[in-house]
């Protein structure tokens, strides 16, 4: 394993004085709302008390975004050999096999699962209907009501966490850092709607706070995934790891003005092709696939097409498409085009790629388990092995319900007396008032995702990526040593800890693997790098 110690001053945002702030004791701590923190909340409930907070709304999350779909092997045809050997060949080398091997075996049954709790698949007979996606050898994605996947399966597990009464739900509650004493989570300290620091105690806590596709300017994901979950718990000690590897999505729209919106890869699966503005074809020229190529493969085929057309955008094209099915099939996708005013009968979709999916993130084990005691994470905000170098698509949302239920069980597996114990505990960490110059937060974000996606993005080299750091740092020196007072400030200093964090192992990371693409290193070395990339920062500053 390639790893590095980062040194830095701070240990928590804020200060912290645990007998004079409000407190809250709960047995098991769920931070996020999206498929792996709802399946964790619920597995937990089954054995201890829980309590769920989210920074925003409960539909705040990926999950709820999610068109794509839910990848298991469903038909006959197909078995999880080739599951498994479909994610392997995507993961480039580095993936576990074992935990590969656990989540795509649990898949079936955890979807009939979903069946029961009220998730209504779509179906073709009195099967789920499935289809096939770029790095599938078979059909196997499952859908609900079209392109709706994330927020049809969210909403059946809120229905079922609303349901137990040992579930405290809590929006609007921003965890600023994990609590630690020694090497142990305790809990975690958060601002309420109010505005007041609260503490929740917790025997246990579990990270489910999903992704950091918000570091981006181009992106797909909600303004909620700014990476908060990876820098709570990288200062906190715990070891994060694949930090370069974010996957872009090839297509979202792209409409000068909007922001991003995604367009889903079943539609490749199921016919529609990519021109570039020339009105060529042109996904054959890069891989035998085309358009059901891996997606690292589609996002570089279509930046080095716009390079060439000197365009800012390709065309996806369903003129084929029957109409009326299309917009059954995909509401989300045919309502969209349509508040554009383009006719897809008629007309072509812009798209470009745009920052998607985190597939680094805080190392666990097989069972969920961080670095650091009775801290667990599943989810986009994990990284368990599931992915290695490129995540194969629709397998996020399997990892979230395999790891959610897994971390649950461990972790209400030894509640101890609850959080009761820690009630006589106190934690202290005082902060000096800096004086140095304020930079404006707003600026600084702004010009982060624009640093990130021109030297951080889909294609990378060393002077860049040196840049980038150097920039970072620059930005960290006036904004990491401030005391922020809102979500905003706090989200930004998580912002700058992840982006360096990324910038640091994509320079370390010597060759091109997956989606992590390197120009001035554009083979993959087996010798030197068929391994992990680990950071950790040091506690004794």
């Amino acid at each position: 394993m390639m790893g590095s110690k980062e040194t830095e001053p701070r240990r928590y945002l804020v200060p912290i004085d645990t007998a004079s702030t409000q407190q809250l004791f709960t047995d098991c701590l769920v931070i996020g709302t999206g498929i792996a923190g709802l399946r964790a909340t619920i597995q937990a409930a089954q054995n201890c008390g829980v309590t769920l907070v989210c920074k925003g709304s409960l539909a705040d999350s990926n999950t709820w975004n999610a068109q794509g779909g839910i990848a298991s092997v469903l038909a006959d045809d197909d078995s999880f050999a080739d599951h498994i050997a479909d994610t392997l060949a995507t993961g480039c080398g580095i993936c576990d096999r074992e935990v590969v091997e656990l989540v795509v075996k649990q898949g079936p049954c955890l979807i009939r699962q979903l069946t029961d709790w009220g998730t209504e698949f779509d179906m073709a007979g009195d099967q789920i209907d499935i289809t096939v996606e770029g790095g599938h050898s078979h059909a196997r994605i499952a859908h609900a009501q079209g392109d709706s996947t994330g927020r049809v399966i969210a909403e059946a597990l809120m229905r079922k966490v609303k349901q137990k009464p040992n579930i405290n739900v809590i929006e609007n509650f921003f965890v600023i850092d994990i609590i630690t004493d020694e090497n142990e989570c305790v809990g975690a300290i958060g601002c309420n709607r109010a505005g007041e620091f609260q503490v929740i105690w917790a025997a246990s806590t579990i990270l489910a706070t999903g992704g950091a596709g918000r570091l981006y300017r181009e992106t797909t994901n909600p303004e909620a995934a700014t990476a908060d979950g990876i820098a709570i718990a990288y200062r906190a000690g715990a070891v994060v790891r694949d930090m370069e590897f974010m996957q872009f999505h090839p297509t979202t729209l792209y409409i000068a003005g909007a922001s991003r919106a995604l367009i889903t890869e079943t539609l490749r699966g199921e016919g529609a092709m990519l021109l570039d503005s020339e009105n060529n074809r042109f996904m054959t020229d890069y891989h035998k696939a085309a358009e059901l190529a891996p997606r690292d493969v589609v996002s570089r085929a279509i930046l080095d097409r716009m390079l060439k057309t000197g365009s800012t955008h390709v065309y996806l094209d369903i003129r084929h498409f029957d109409k009326k099915h299309f917009a059954r099939r995909f509401p989300v996708i045919s309502e969209l085009c349509e508040s554009f005013d383009i006719d897809v009968s008629k007309e072509l979709i812009p798209v470009r790629p745009s920052a998607h999916y985190m597939i680094g993130g805080v190392k666990t084990d097989s069972e969920g388990a961080t670095s650091i005691r009775n801290l667990y994470a599943c989810g986009e905000v994990a990284s368990t092995g599931l992915h290695g170098a490129n995540r194969l698509g629709s397998n996020s949302l399997l990892e979230g319900l395999v790891f959610g239920k897994i971390a649950g069980k461990l972790a209400s597996g030894h509640p101890k007396a609850g959080a009761n114990h820690l009630k006589h505990r106190r934690i202290r960490c005082d902060i000096a008032l800096s004086d140095r110059s304020r930079l404006d937060a707003d600026d600084v974000r702004n010009s982060l995702r624009a640093l990130m996606w021109r030297n951080v993005g889909i294609t990378r080299k060393a002077q860049p990526l040196a840049e980038a750091q150097e920039i970072i740092d620059f930005w960290q020196r006036y904004v990491m040593d401030k005391v922020f007072d809102s979500a905003y400030g706090w989200e930004c200093q998580n912002m700058l800890t992840v982006c360096l964090l990324m910038a640091q192992a994509a320079e370390k990371r010597v060759e091109s693997r997956g989606v992590h693409y390197r120009e001035d290193f554009p083979e993959t070395d087996d010798k030197n790098f068929a391994n992990h990339i680990e950071l950790t920062r040091s506690l004794q500053a």
